[in-house]
């Protein structure tokens, strides 16, 4: 996970193979995953549930991921406030 607040790429190839990507700023790969799509979704470009969505760090670390275990992760139970908070504030950017 992130530390601070550093510049992610956000990208994901779609159906016609088309590869995708955006920049953002973030504090975790999850939130980079969801400011990633919500940029998307913002040009009529809306990555699907299956969708892998690959979050690289500006340090060349990469995460791959896909829609769904993001929205599952967004989902399911927080184990502390702090996540808990994370959390909600993500699920009402999406």
């Amino acid at each position: 996970m992130l530390r601070a607040m550093e510049r992610c790429t956000v990208t994901y190839q779609d159906m016609d193979g088309v590869r995708h990507a955006v920049e953002v700023e973030a504090g975790s790969m999850y939130e980079a995953a969801v400011l990633g799509i919500q940029r998307f979704r913002k040009h009529d470009i809306n990555p699907g549930g299956l969708a892998k969505l690959e979050v690289e760090i500006r340090s060349s670390i990469v995460h791959t991921l896909t829609v769904k275990r993001l929205e599952d992760w967004l989902s399911a139970g927080a184990k502390t406030p702090k996540e808990m908070a994370t959390k909600q504030r993500l699920r009402a950017m999406l």
